[in-house]
């Protein structure tokens, strides 16, 4: 669309690596679409720009202390990121709208969970649009919480884990999104406080998902919120998958390509892949558990074991001695994995998953089967779906002892139930195939989008610059 040429639009991203990755990859699309992209990037998690010299970066201080930037309380420090960025992006923007050397900024998009951008935004006559990183089904029942607290849902109860949640089939209690935090009251208010007048306050949501896998979702999420809802995902899809680094890798971590030497050495939908995402932590008695159920497997397997993943240890320390030898070359351990792909490679024939939704999409789109291992966040409600609505992979209901993850790796690997979940897959894979396509769910959202990016230019373009730069409206710096 050539009416998106000579735009430029900032983009900045939540600094953790499901948030991010999602980010550059929608930041992909709109380069792709015409727009020049300014990304902003924290000091915290930061960003290598020489792995995407097709956009912009911009880097602020935010100043975290080594402690604070260490916490694994995920709502304390989405708390803490929302009160030290705030100085110091406001600072980056008034720069960036002031460069007349360069285009002029188009919108602003930043993540759900930033909603210190708002008043900040509103005050440069700069249009918001924000990103929800996660799905759409997930963001229905977030926006619920007010009502799931009232029918005492929320917070949960042991007692109840098994109950369906009325409204919201087919879910449990125990599906229901949580995080471990000191403060749950915080992270009641940081969803049900923030999240209406947020999206209400905005000029667009756009959402990492298609109208093929939740459709309903979003129509339900179109009829809570007066502003454009875009469905515009999977953001990654429309970019071929390669081994090199890029949106898909860690912001902390180099990828292990040894990981695609070994691959190659195996028979084709044979490897379970396991990974667990960036921030789960488990007990080394679980990890124990993990092991011997991946060796008792009799599958060749690659497992991801990223450095802090088993709580009080470096890496592989747990791991009995000559664990790995005597697997006889049938098990490989890597600290990081360029994950999409391991996933596109044909020797891949499920993956054992945390179940984020990053990971989720991948799996769809390579046509990869999941065993689910959810650990916090929507990540329950994700596996959900995935065993009981798309059919595309089982939970562990045999638990996480190592004899029960035998028998749902095998039930998934060699049992009539497996194949049949791998028909479902191709199935829902076709789909996401066809989403980019003229006429597609995700391609129809994406042209509107441009468009509506391009339509909120007469709304910054005269005031933006004078806003930044004129001391009386108390913005200069």
């Amino acid at each position: 669309m050539e009416h998106s040429k000579g735009r430029r639009l900032i983009l900045f991203a939540l600094p953790l690596q499901g948030h991010i990755v999602p980010m550059l990859e929608l930041a992909n699309l709109l380069h792709f679409k015409g727009f020049s992209i300014t990304v902003v990037s924290t000091q915290f998690n930061k960003l290598n720009p020489s792995s995407y010299p097709h956009l912009t970066f911009d880097f602020i201080d935010e100043g975290l202390t080594e402690s604070e930037a260490s916490t694994n309380d995920l709502v304390h420090l989405i708390s803490l990121l929302n009160e030290k960025c705030a100085q110091p992006f406001k600072e980056c923007l008034v720069n960036l709208l002031s460069d007349v050397s360069k285009e002029p900024v188009a919108c602003l998009i930043t993540d759900l969970r930033f909603h210190f951008t708002q008043p900040l935004a509103k005050s440069f006559n700069l249009p918001r649009l924000l990103l929800r990183t996660g799905g759409a089904s997930s963001l229905v029942v977030y926006i619920a919480f007010p009502h799931l607290h009232e029918k005492g849902y929320l917070p949960k109860q042991d007692s109840r884990l098994e109950e369906p949640v009325k409204g919201f089939p087919p879910l449990k209690v125990r599906d229901l999104p949580n995080i471990h935090t000191k403060d749950p009251e915080q992270y009641f208010q940081m969803v049900a406080g923030r999240l209406r007048d947020e999206t209400e306050a905005s000029q667009g949501l756009i959402i990492n998902t298609f109208e093929d896998i939740e459709g309903k979702a979003l129509i339900r999420i179109r009829d809570e919120f007066p502003v454009p809802i875009f469905g515009v995902g999977p953001f990654h899809k429309p970019f071929p998958t390669t081994t090199s680094s890029g949106p898909g890798s860690s912001v902390s971590l180099p990828q292990d390509q040894s990981c695609i030497s070994w691959l190659n050495t195996q028979a084709p939908k044979s490897v379970i892949y396991a990974g667990f995402g960036s921030l789960a932590a488990i007990s080394e008695e679980q990890f124990l558990e993990l092991a011997w159920g991946l060796a008792n497997s009799n599958q060749p397997f690659l497992w991801v074991v990223r450095p802090g993943f088993v709580q009080g240890a470096e890496w592989l320390e747990a791991l009995p001695n000559g664990f790995l030898e005597a697997l006889n070359g049938r098990g490989h351990i890597v600290k990081w994995a360029p994950q999409k792909a391991v996933l596109a490679h044909p020797a891949v024939g499920a993956f054992w998953t945390h179940c984020g939704w990053n990971s989720t999409l991948e799996c769809i789109c390579e046509g990869v089967p999941m065993i689910c291992m959810p650990c916090s966040a929507d990540q329950m409600m994700n596996a959900r779906y995935i065993s009981d609505v798309w059919k595309v992979g089982l939970q562990l209901d045999h638990g996480k002892e190592r004899g029960g993850i035998v028998k749902t790796i095998r039930k998934l690997m060699v049992e009539k139930e497996g194949k049949e979940i791998r028909n479902n897959m191709s199935d829902l894979t076709k789909k996401a195939d066809l989403c980019f396509k003229p006429g597609g769910s995700s391609y129809e959202c994406l042209e509107g989008l441009v468009k509506h990016i391009c339509s909120l230019d007469s709304i910054v373009l005269q005031t933006q610059i004078e806003a930044a730069v004129n001391p009386s409206n108390g913005l200069h710096v």
